[in-house]
Formats: structure tokens, sequence, C-alpha cells
């Protein structure tokens, strides 16, 4: 996601939003008359002390260590949803979770494969880079201009960001089913090995 104007995060920043509403509240004590002198220095005042009151938006950090342990990928997750929650729509946690419990169903399994296996280098990625790396580019936005300004094709950073998650979670429950897919190969071959393996065996014992 590019990095916009810096102009434009001010605009939509809590301490623009907080100056202007003293601003406003100046400009309906000059309208209704409790204010005559000076009235445009205490207007520019308030919006002063608005915006020197008001908290800064806070910037999030929610990468993830990257350790390839499946106890670390495993806390980190949780810890990302523990960070998140409460901060982002119900439409992005639910897409987060389900994300998060895909990774989760098949990290065991995914942990045994070798590191070159494209699975686990998905699952990897995905919970390690793509998912907090996306998460951190929405919420280090301010909630109006992340979820007001059109950023690319007019959709907002909020629908771009609704775009990355689904398109993750379809990945991540494609790897669940291969997974799957693989243990089940995996059991018919070992009873095909084993019926080949022991077929008229109580007669060649017999003998």
């Amino acid at each position: 996601m590019q990095k916009p104007p810096r102009f434009l995060l001010f605009l939509y920043s809590t301490r623009n939003m907080a100056g202007s509403a003293l601003g406003i509240a100046g400009l309906l004590l000059f309208f209704t008359g409790v204010i005559q002198q000076y009235w445009l220095l205490i207007v520019i005042g308030l919006y002063a002390i608005g915006v020197l009151a008001a908290p800064k938006d806070p910037q999030y950090d929610l990468k993830l260590s990257h350790q390839l342990q499946e106890s670390d990928i495993r806390e980190g997750l949780e810890g990302l949803v523990h960070k998140i929650r409460g901060k982002v729509p119900k439409e992005i946690l639910e897409r987060v979770l389900s994300i998060k419990g895909s990774i989760l169903e098949v990290l065991p399994q995914i942990m045994d494969l070798s590191s070159s296996d494209r699975n686990i280098f998905l699952i990897q990625q995905t919970a390690l880079d793509y998912l907090p790396g996306a998460l951190e580019g929405y919420l280090n936005l301010p909630r109006a201009y992340a979820n007001l300004q059109p950023l690319k094709d007019g959709k907002t950073a909020r629908q771009l960001l609704l775009e990355q998650l689904d398109l993750l979670d379809t990945e991540m429950k494609a790897v669940v089913q291969d997974v799957y897919r693989n243990d089940a190969q995996q059991l018919i071959a070992h009873g095909r090995f084993l019926q080949d393996k022991f077929s008229g065996g109580q007669e060649n014992w017999l003998v």
C-alpha cells in the first residue's frame, strides 16, 4: 500500500478532528453573540488547543518473530488477535480468526514437512508476514482515512484489506484441504502396502 500524503493523514487525524471540533464550537459562540471581539483569534486558539491536547493516533507494530517453531507461530497468532481485538471492524476480525483457525488446524502436520514444501512456506509467510503486514498497514492509518479515503480503484484501505484477507483466507483453506488430501492418499497407500504385504500371509505361516 502506497504511503499517503502527510497532509491527508493529518486531515483525518484525531488531532485535527479535535481541533476542528473546538474551532467549530468557537464559531458557534461567535454566531450566537457570546463572543464578539477577537473572535477569530479565539477560534484559532481553540483549534490549536484541540490539536495540541489530543493524543496522537497510535502506531502498531504487529510483526511476529521469525521463528519457525510450532509454539512460536501459535503464540504469535494468539498475540496478534489479542492486539487487534476491539480495534478493527467485526468483519475484519472474523476473517483474521478464520485464517488463524486454518493455520492452527494443520500446523502440527505442516511443521513435520520439509521447509521447501509449498504448504509450510505459505503457512509461515502468512502467519509471520502477510497477515500482520496487512493489518499493520491498515491500523497505522487514521480510522477516518482508512474507512473513507479512496486509495486504489475507488476502494478504501478498509475495502482493500478485506480483499487481501479474503485472499489469504481462501489460500489457507486450500492448504487445509491439500494437507488432508495428502493424509488420505498416504493412508490409502499404507493400506495397499499392508494388503500386499500380508495377503495370504496365514497360508505362508502354516507351511
